[in-house]
């Protein structure tokens, strides 16, 4: 046996087994508007990330619906997944994703993952990102980014639901980080910043200032809603009476808030948010995916 040999990491299917595990993906999709439809023009893809075709429940001339697929079902320690979208101006599209994304628990060597979004919406066009929720394991470690990049009229709503642990089984968030960043912009300018870390060990974790021991949590955000004051009242009247959400306007960025212990109810409410908003936000019924119903 060669000594230098034995210094090299051991490589497996592409993996390393030490601090240098690195396994990417990345996926940029293109949505332009031609002949009068919204098409995906482009659908670049590295790795474990694809996309079913494109589907048009609302009619050739509506949203173009596309379901993002990561078959592995979730991350593990390495993984870097990058998801980037870009709607020309005229075009509509609404992504979502067949499965609730899983972050599983570090690896012996606590290497982290990584997620990146980035969304870009031309003047005139409208996104609608609407993933399933992402579960979180005890023990994961990472880093999601979302970016959002706005432009004149653009109009864009979307959502992300997170629960920590898995308390059905017993098995709740203990150890561990996550840290979470948003950035909305709108020709450049900030609206909306925001850094969350996720960590058990952290006194927000469990304090009342802070995460107050909710097992889950959800934001909805919409942009180009052109009477943001009366779709706050819509949503306060018709969503259930309870402490755990909120609503608020600010920097012509509407945010729907949840908080609390219940992955099925943070989930209806931000469905059931988008119904009541869209009409107002687009003049069109909410169609609902029918992969939601699978």
């Amino acid at each position: 046996m060669i000594l230098s040999d034995i210094a090299k990491p051991h490589v497996a299917s592409g993996h390393r087994f030490d601090q240098g595990r690195h396994w990417a993906a990345s996926i940029a999709l293109t949505f332009a508007q031609r002949d009068g439809a919204t098409r995906m023009v482009q659908a670049r893809h590295h790795g474990p990330l694809r996309v079913q075709r494109p589907f048009y429940p609302e009619g050739r001339s509506e949203a173009c619906h596309v379901y993002v697929l990561h078959p592995p079902g979730g991350l593990v320690s390495g993984d870097a997944l990058t998801i980037s979208a870009h709607v020309e101006s005229g075009a509509h599209a609404l992504l979502t994703t067949p499965a609730a994304n899983k972050l599983y628990k570090a690896d012996s060597q606590g290497v982290a993952w990584t997620q990146h979004t980035r969304l870009s919406v031309e003047d005139g066009a409208t996104l609608e990102w609407l993933p399933q929720e992402t579960i979180a394991f005890d023990g994961s470690k990472g880093e999601q980014r979302t970016q959002i990049d706005l432009h004149g009229s653009a109009r864009c709503l979307g959502w992300e639901v997170m629960a920590l642990g898995r308390p059905a089984s017993d098995l709740p968030y203990i150890s561990g980080r996550i840290e979470q960043h948003f950035r909305l912009t709108l020709d450049g300018k900030p609206l909306w910043l925001e850094r969350q870390p996720l960590d058990p060990l952290h006194p927000r974790f469990a304090g009342r200032w802070g995460q107050g021991g909710a097992t889950v949590q959800a934001t909805l955000w919409a942009v180009g809603i052109s009477d943001a004051p009366a779709a706050i009242e819509a949503l306060r009247e018709a969503l259930p009476d309870n402490p755990r959400w909120a609503a608020t306007v600010r920097h012509g960025v509407l945010l729907l808030r949840y908080l609390g212990n219940s992955r099925n109810e943070a989930w209806a409410l931000c469905e059931q948010a988008w119904h009541i908003l869209r009409p107002l936000w687009i003049d069109r019924a909410a169609h609902t995916p029918r992969i939601w119903l699978t």
